[in-house]
């Protein structure tokens, strides 16, 4: 069987096997697309581009909530990372901790974005700042947005503006029009259009001095290591195929495997060169990453929850709407 795959790029080392072919599920000869994750979830949404693709894990609970039934999830995530350390603020906007971020005007590139929705929540329940005492500005305009693509309306008691086309996001924070902004991209794709580099300016810094030490803290409080992006199959293939989600996951996982092994070559140098402390060498080896529901239902659970607070979705949604049957014991 033939299927027209789609994963984000830059590419994760956890899916390039799958992509370079060095990995190929049973049964299924993948033919791959890069695209940029911004663009390939608008295009997936509005046009249903690919047969199997990464998607945001938060528009898919919001078309799945829509009645949108054109997908069905798979439990293979691809990308996550501790979304509110990437908080960017101005210097001079006298904002020293998350606290101050009440009453701000804060850029972000679309609304509903997973990356967003985990911000907004660890802003909510670390920080006790609600999204309704924000002011956003968005930057992607509704025919080029996820938004667009599902119909979304701000939710109630939430100030959403737009930023006019003739800026963004970067332009907005450079001149002092907006004080902050929960994630920041500028790589080049057909709905994202920031193009300054912040990464040195003297004007803009993170929100948390030190990135890392918060991630760590935010990991050991909560043990959650927020999910991003998911991957997705046609409903079509998988009602004329059931077969095709597990092999699917287990080509994904042998992925997985290559990568964990790379990364343990790399670690393992470093160890023998004396560069990390051998005491590390057990927190090293245990794995970061893993897909299936079992290991990663307590934080797919989290998200489903703050998708309901923030008024994206009427309803927490349940696992079992999200992923195909096959996987759910997995």
């Amino acid at each position: 069987m033939k299927l027209q795959l789609s994963i984000g790029m830059p590419r994760n080392p956890r899916s390039a096997p799958i992509f370079d072919g060095l990995v190929a599920p049973e049964g299924i000869d993948l033919v791959p697309t890069p695209v940029h994750p911004s663009e390939l979830f608008w295009r997936q949404l509005r046009f249903a581009d690919f047969d199997v693709s990464e998607m945001s894990m938060s528009s898919l609970m919001m078309t799945v909530a829509r009645g949108d039934d054109r997908w069905v999830g798979l439990p293979i995530f691809t990308t996550r990372r501790f979304f509110h350390t990437e908080i960017l603020v101005r210097r001079d906007a006298g904002i020293a901790s998350p606290e101050d971020l009440r009453g701000r005007r804060v850029g972000v590139p679309e609304y509903q974005q997973t990356a967003a929705l985990w911000t907004r929540g660890v802003l909510q329940h670390e920080f006790g700042v609600l999204p309704q005492e924000m002011e956003f500005w968005m930057e992607r305009n509704p025919a080029h947005s996820h938004a667009g693509a599902v119909g979304f309306r701000p939710p109630a008691g939430v100030t959403i503006h737009q930023i006019p086309y003739e800026k963004s996001i970067g332009s907005m924070l450079l001149s002092g029009e907006l004080e902050a902004t929960l994630l920041y991209i500028t790589d080049r794709n057909l709905v994202d259009r920031s193009r300054a580099d912040l990464s040195d300016h003297p004007d803009i810094r993170p929100l948390f001095p030190d990135i890392a030490a918060e991630g760590a803290r935010y990991f050991r409080k909560t043990g959650l290591f927020p999910i991003n992006h998911g991957m997705i199959v046609r409903r079509e293939i998988l009602e004329r195929h059931p077969w095709v989600a597990l092999n699917l996951l287990k080509a994904f996982d042998a992925a997985n495997a290559i990568a964990d092994r790379q990364r343990m070559e790399h670690a393992d140098y470093h160890l023998r060169a004396g560069l990390v402390p051998d005491s590390y060498r057990a927190v090293l080896a245990a794995p970061i990453v893993r897909h299936g529901i079992a290991a990663n239902r307590r934080v797919l659970e989290t998200a489903a929850l703050y998708s309901h607070e923030q008024g994206l979705t009427p309803r927490p949604m349940r696992i079992e709407e999200l992923f195909a049957a096959s996987t759910l014991d997995q």
